[in-house]
C-alpha cells in the first residue's frame, strides 16, 4: 500500500466524519438556539386582558391576573367616591403626581380613574411587594384610624390606601398604588394593557 492512498483514504475519512459532525452539531444547535425566543406563553403573560366587568356590583371587587401581577377592578358606589374628596388632606400624593410609578394622566383626578366609579389597580404595595386587604367598612377598626372611609390596608408593615389607592401621609409605602394602561372597548368591557387604539 502507498503512502497517497492512505493519505487519500485519511481524507475520505476526516471529511466524512466532519461532515457527520457538523449535521450533528446542527441537529444540536437549532434547538438550543430556539429556547431564547420567547414562548407563546410569555408572549401572552405581557398580552393585554379583556375582562367583562358587567356582573361587578357596587361595593365590589374583581381581580385579574395581567403579566404576573393581580389588577384589580373596584366598582365604587357613590358614597365611596364621594368620600375621596374628604381625604384630599390626608393622603401623600393627592394628585398622583410622583413619578416612580406613573400614573396615566386619565388616572390624575381624584378617583384616579377613567369613570369615576371603577377604579383600576395593580394590587401590589408601593412599599416591599405585598398585596394590601381589603378594608371596605368604614369606622374604626384594629389598625385602622377611627373615621376610617374604606379602603386597603398592607398587613406587613401598616401601610394604608384609601380607594382610589392613594397612600395616606406617613406610611412605609412611598407612592400610590400603580394604575396599569387600559381602556374601555365598552360599557361593561375593560381592556387591561392598553390605552391607545390601534
Amino acid at each position: 500500500m502507498s503512502e497517497a492512498s492512505v493519505d487519500n483514504g485519511r481524507r475520505t475519512w476526516l471529511i466524512t466524519s466532519g461532515a457527520v459532525g457538523a449535521v450533528g452539531a446542527a441537529a444540536v444547535a437549532v434547538p438550543f438556539v430556539s429556547t431564547f425566543q420567547p414562548s407563546e406563553r410569555a408572549k401572552a403573560a405581557g398580552a393585554a386582558v379583556q375582562v367583562d366587568i358587567s356582573a361587578i356590583q357596587p361595593g365590589e371587587k374583581l381581580v385579574v391576573e395581567w403579566r404576573g401581577k393581580p389588577v384589580w377592578i373596584m366598582k365604587r358606589t357613590t358614597e365611596q367616591v364621594a368620600a375621596l374628596e374628604k381625604l384630599d388632606a390626608e393622603v401623600a400624593d393627592p394628585e398622583s403626581q410622583r413619578t416612580a410609578y406613573p400614573t396615566p394622566e386619565y388616572a390624575k383626578n381624584r378617583s384616579r380613574s377613567i369613570k369615576p366609579e371603577i377604579f383600576v389597580a395593580i394590587g401590589i404595595c408601593t412599599h416591599l411587594g405585598c398585596s394590601p386587604s381589603d378594608k371596605f367598612q368604614t369606622g374604626a377598626q384594629p389598625s385602622l384610624p377611627d373615621n376610617w372611609q374604606g379602603g386597603y390596608l398592607c398587613p406587613c408593615h401598616g401601610s394604608t390606601f384609601d380607594l382610589a389607592g392613594r397612600v395616606f401621609k406617613n406610611k412605609p409605602a412611598p407612592d400610590n398604588l400603580e394604575v396599569p394602561p387600559h381602556m374601555y372597548l365598552s360599557d361593561t368591557v375593560l381592556l387591561i394593557g392598553e390605552d391607545k387604539k390601534a
